[in-house]
């Protein structure tokens, strides 16, 4: 079977394969302009994230999918944000728990936690006792239940995302328009 899709490849001709092979960077070039786009609309670098703990439940379960913007006014006690520690490459997604607003400026610290945890998070900004206003990707606008479990699955087994991408490559190559 393999074998008889290599040959419709080469009865393909150079022109057919290049058209192809345009339609696959066409699709990928979209997916990255529609992220860079709703990362300019929501003004923050992540626009979506993918819950990967059990840190928040019961409000959010492992693979929730969150959307996320930068809000303009000041964030609240009960804001459930999403923040990347100084260093650090993973985003967090917690509840404010204290806001300290520092007197004639914008700039606030915050204070967060885990709905499922024990403690607040202060062991986990690795030194500063509270967490900057800079260094919060977003505030949850809204989610999707479970819808990012994809993600969690390619990223567990490598293995699958390897795979699913050379299937959703030869099937562009072998498709006949």
């Amino acid at each position: 079977m393999f074998s008889s899709e290599l040959a419709s490849i080469r009865r393909m001709g150079i022109r057919a394969f290049l058209i192809q092979t345009l339609n696959f960077i066409t699709v990928i070039s979209s997916a990255l302009a529609m992220w860079k786009g709703l990362s300019v609309l929501t003004d923050t670098e992540s626009p979506v994230v993918v819950v990967l703990s059990g840190s928040m439940e019961p409000a959010f379960y492992r693979g929730d999918l969150l959307f996320l913007s930068k809000p303009t006014q000041p964030f609240r006690v009960g804001d459930i944000t999403v923040y990347k520690i100084p260093g650090g490459d993973i985003p967090i997604v917690h509840r404010v728990l204290e806001v300290h607003d520092l007197p004639h400026s914008d700039e606030q610290l915050l204070l967060t936690k885990g709905d499922n945890n024990d403690q607040d998070d202060l062991a986990l900004y690795n030194g500063p006792r509270w967490m900057q206003r800079k260094n919060i990707v977003g505030k949850v606008r809204g989610y999707i239940p479970y819808a990012g479990y994809v993600t969690i699955m390619l990223n567990d087994f490598p293995k699958l995302k390897y795979a699913l991408l050379g299937l959703l490559g030869l099937s562009l190559l072998f498709q006949k328009e």
